[in-house]
């Protein structure tokens, strides 16, 4: 699955033609099939004959740090107002603190000139990005964000058994890895934060149709009329169905006229209903997973990783016992 990096996430109505980006989740692979898709990943990217600029990163990791912080706050809110929230929500909100030192590590971690210096992607959807960032795009999307140091060591080493990677790329694994995660994160909350947003918006049509409260109950055709040009998010479509099922035969044109519009978009009532419970219980997993990996990260020896699957390493220890004298003697202002 392609991911656009920079498109535009902001801005934009619970209600409208496009949802939030999918997370970086693609099939979960086993340590097997990991290491054929490193080695695989490895013969396909191609880098540029000269590093050079690269597009930057930074812009990005502003943004992400901007959405989750709106994110906190939004479900924040809701919790103060007492509203249900799903479990994702609940670990966003209960782990922000990590999302923002992971953010702290990575604007510290990260020099300009240092990434200026690593090869870049020639082609493909992350073209102008560090290869080193592909690499670890491919590993969260296939993990689900599940850190594992050892999983993570046999997939490096298996790419490198097609394509070696420089020192400086081994060296900036650790923080790519983190800013992977945080970019997972960030599309996870503003997906919670829609959703939401859209259920809102389905409940308040919901109580125009039943009458809720003091008001008298609204025509379909009056209540429906705003959402006929737009296509329906699956959260605001669900969350009107749960609503408006088993009520009175009065709000039978809202539920014809639901089905129809589900219909137009290929799909029922009933599917969505399974589906939207499908895409909570993997974003629930998903979160969670990015931040406990996230604290994971915090407690790896990256100096240790970085010597077991670097080749010079290897080929120095093989030359004698060269392997850790060469380790300290490297330069102290390297990334971790």
């Amino acid at each position: 699955m392609k991911h656009s990096l920079l498109r535009s996430l902001t801005g934009r109505p619970a209600v409208g033609p496009r949802e939030p980006e999918e997370p970086v989740r693609s099939e979960l692979f086993s340590i097997e099939r990991l290491e054929q898709h490193a080695e695989s990943l490895a013969a396909a990217q191609r880098v540029t004959r000269t590093p050079g600029r690269g597009r930057p990163l930074a812009t990005r990791l502003r943004e992400n740090s901007r959405v989750l912080l709106a994110a906190y706050r939004a479900i924040g809110a809701a919790i103060r107002e007492e509203r249900a929230i799903t479990p994702a929500a609940e670990w966003l909100v209960d782990n922000f603190h990590i999302a923002e030192e992971q953010l702290r590590e990575i604007r510290d971690d990260l020099p300009r000139g240092f990434y200026r210096q690593l090869p870049k992607l020639a082609g493909g959807p992350l073209a102008g990005y560090p290869r080193v960032f592909g690499l670890a795009w491919a590993f969260v999307a296939h993990t689900d964000s599940l850190f594992d140091p050892q999983a993570l060591c046999r997939f490096v080493r298996a790419y490198q058994r097609v394509q070696p990677l420089t020192i400086g790329e081994l060296w900036a694994v650790a923080i790519t890895l983190r800013i992977v995660l945080v970019e997972n994160l960030r599309r996870a909350a503003e997906r919670i934060v829609s959703s939401r947003a859209a259920r809102q918006e389905a409940d308040a049509l919901a109580d125009r149709l039943l009458g809720a409260g003091d008001g008298a109950a609204e025509t379909a055709a009056t209540a429906l009329r705003p959402f006929e040009q737009t296509t329906l998010p699956r959260a605001f479509a669900v969350q009107l169905v749960q609503r408006l099922r088993d009520q009175d035969p009065a709000v039978t044109p809202a539920l014809r006229w639901l089905d129809e519009r589900l219909a137009t978009q290929g799909t029922t009532a009933d599917a969505i209903v399974r589906e939207e419970h499908q895409r909570q219980g993997a974003m629930n997993v998903t979160v969670r997973n990015v931040i406990t990996s996230m604290r994971l990260m915090s407690a790896v020896d990256w100096a240790e990783l970085f010597e077991s699957v670097s080749l010079v390493d290897a080929a120095l220890r093989a030359d004698g016992d060269h392997g850790v004298s060469a380790f300290a003697a490297r330069e102290p202002d390297s990334p971790p």
